[in-house]
């Protein structure tokens, strides 16, 4: 109990001292989290430079590419099947495609983090209202920005749902209550939330944790290096003020067949991914959608 009460005291010390980090996010005087690990910014304004490796550069790309979509390309829009995430995409895909059918199509429509754009491609194209914004990515579809602060781009209570997915881990601890309050900040009263976040605390990491002494992580450290164990999660979540209205869990990491069948041949065994899907509750499960109110 007492252990609980000062977790809740840590994240509401770190709430309150939300705003004194914004201004210095805005002065480009700490690191931020991104999606390629720690990034340091230089003295220049946000409003008007974006930041990738160590070089402040201007927004006037029509198609920057930064991070992975350098070196890999539009690897989510040419999807590999061979790839150990692809069974958790495709079924992560599934679900968030559900949700937009619950969304009226005048719906105003934020993608936070979106990299590619391959929702907002998606779904614009279906005659959504739906924006997306990414520091390392900019296209017809992507507008480039830090979502750390939208002020310059998007005012107060303006959309109607925000998207962030598997964005949330790669951001610092200290930036990610910031991130939520700023997308807080864009949510219209009542508005949705979805975020889809990974769970340090899923079956195999938990297995090899308790047999072994090491994380199963879903990613390398330097990659996310916000990543929480789904409790914690949960609780920074509510304490920023967003109400969970159901979690639903992805990928079932049953110890030994997912890291040594699955992951190895995931082309093959997607079929098995899928049919433990039936089982996967979100405690256990590697990735874990919420769906939230503001």
């Amino acid at each position: 109990m007492q252990a609980s009460i000062y977790k809740d005291q840590a994240i509401a010390a770190v709430l309150s001292d939300i705003d004194s980090v914004a201004e210095k996010n805005k002065k480009g005087t700490h690191y931020i989290g991104d999606i390629g690990g720690f990034v340091e910014k230089q003295d220049c304004d946000i409003q008007k430079r974006n930041l990738v490796g160590n070089a402040c550069l201007d927004e006037g790309s029509a198609n920057f590419r930064g991070w992975e979509y350098a070196r890999k390309g539009d690897y989510h829009k040419n999807l590999n099947p061979n790839w150990s995430y692809t069974p958790t995409y495709l079924r992560k895909m599934h679900h968030i495609r559900r949700f937009f059918s619950g969304l009226p199509k005048e719906a105003r429509i934020l993608d936070a983090g979106c990299g590619e754009g391959v929702l907002a491609e998606e779904f614009s194209q279906k005659g959504y209202s739906i924006k997306g914004i990414d520091l390392n990515y900019s296209s017809q579809y992507v507008t480039r920005g830090n979502i750390l602060d939208m002020t310059n781009l998007y005012e107060d209570e303006h959309f109607d749902a925000v998207l962030l997915l598997d964005v949330f881990e790669h951001l610092a601890f200290a930036d990610q209550p910031v991130a939520l309050k700023e997308i807080k900040r864009v949510l219209r009263p009542g508005g949705h939330f979805l975020v889809s976040i990974p769970n340090q605390a899923h079956w195999n990491s938990r297995f090899q944790f308790a047999f072994h002494g090491k994380l199963d992580r879903t990613d390398i450290e330097h990659n996310h290096v916000g990543e929480r164990p789904m409790k914690e999660n949960i609780r920074l979540l509510s304490v920023v003020g967003f109400q969970i209205e159901k979690i639903v869990g992805v990928t079932l990491t049953v110890p030994f067949l997912y890291r040594r069948v699955i992951c190895r041949r995931p082309a093959r065994f997607r079929w098995l991914h899928d049919l433990l899907e039936y089982f996967a509750i979100p405690s256990l499960s590697m990735l874990n959608l919420y769906w939230c109110r503001k």
